[in-house]
């Protein structure tokens, strides 16, 4: 039996796949996983209220790096969902578990016991692996993590069986076959083109770069807001922020990863426009975690309430991702 090793990732979707396909003799980097899989995106959802705030996302909905490097990469997961069956879904972890498997668990943040009690929140997506049982104890290789964690069997059925938006209903996938005979070279201009089209021809002003645009002229429109309204202003900041910088990795650490991606891949395919595309995009993560520290600073009223100058940052890495991908799509 091969000796599962743990990895911390910076996101736990991307992560959890890439540990998922080393251990299945498989060798891909996480941001590879991310990059392959087109997962990077941006979309600006006012219609969509999350804590009476709009829906911000810097990244394609969950599931979606695991489906997508499937399908890119040729690998084969099977998914196992269970609803309300709590027995089944136990019984069928312990079963992979003791077959000598590793499996991804889709879980709700709030109910893992080894989170501080400060970054618990009601997120439903949060991905991980168990890959030991002893006793009553599972053995968690959480990618967000630098170490391993364990739990116990009546927190983690409680975990995977959270209720609300993206009910984890006890799902739990596996590896099935690691892909073979990949063509790289393929397979990442597809991706690219795929990232490239979705954030520069959406024809929707909420998405893409255009999106981004969108929410940088929404936070210029906070100026105008009254003394009574500037709580609800820096309301909305905050949620810019944390659906930026706490939900998933954020859109800084999406932003680098993605850079990250066009870096291994300009090697692959020496290529010194994908290299040059991976600088512009590094330069767009370091501006948008820069855009946030200015933004924390003016809801804790350590600076002056200035969305003008919020809204001019915010766009910048709009342009900066922008040139970005007009770079990439010239890749042939």
């Amino acid at each position: 039996m091969t000796e599962f090793k743990h990895s911390h990732a910076a996101h736990c979707e991307s992560g959890t796949v890439s540990s998922l396909l080393r251990y299945g003799g498989f060798d891909i980097s996480e941001a590879m996983c991310f990059g392959i899989s087109s997962a990077l995106t941006f979309g600006y959802f006012p219609f969509i209220k999350i804590n009476n705030q709009p829906l911000i996302t810097y990244r394609m909905p969950p599931r979606h790096i695991l489906k997508g490097v499937a399908k890119n990469l040729g690998a084969k997961f099977e998914i196992k969902t269970f609803k309300n069956d709590r027995l089944g879904a136990v019984r069928a972890l312990d079963e992979e578990l003791e077959k000598g498997r590793i499996v991804g668990v889709q879980t709700s943040v709030f109910y893992l016991p080894y989170f501080p009690k400060d970054m618990r929140f009601h997120f439903n997506a949060h991905n991980l692996i168990i890959f030991k049982k002893e006793g009553g104890t599972y053995f968690v290789s959480d990618p967000v993590f630098d170490y391993i964690n364990t739990i116990n069997e009546e927190d983690l059925t409680r975990a995977r069986f959270a209720k609300g938006v993206l009910a984890p209903n006890g799902s739990f996938y596996k590896l099935v076959s690691p892909p073979k005979n990949v063509n790289f070279e393929k397979a990442i201009k597809q991706a690219v083109s795929k990232t490239v089209f979705m954030m520069l021809k959406t024809p929707l002003p909420i998405i893409g770069v255009w999106g981004m645009k969108t929410l940088a002229k929404k936070i210029a429109s906070l100026k105008t807001a009254t003394e009574g309204d500037k709580h609800f202003a820096k309301m909305f900041i905050t949620q810019v922020i944390r659906m930026q910088e706490e939900i998933g990795t954020g859109g800084g650490g999406f932003r680098f990863m993605y850079a990250s991606f066009l870096q291994e891949s300009s090697k692959l395919l020496n290529s010194s426009l994908l290299a040059e595309a991976s600088n512009i995009m590094s330069e767009a993560g370091d501006k948008l975690r820069f855009f946030a520290l200015k933004g924390a600073k003016i809801v804790k009223n350590q600076d002056e309430f200035n969305p003008e100058y919020l809204s001019r940052l915010f766009k910048e890495c709009a342009l900066l991702e922008n040139s970005a991908y007009k770079l990439l799509r010239k890749l042939k």
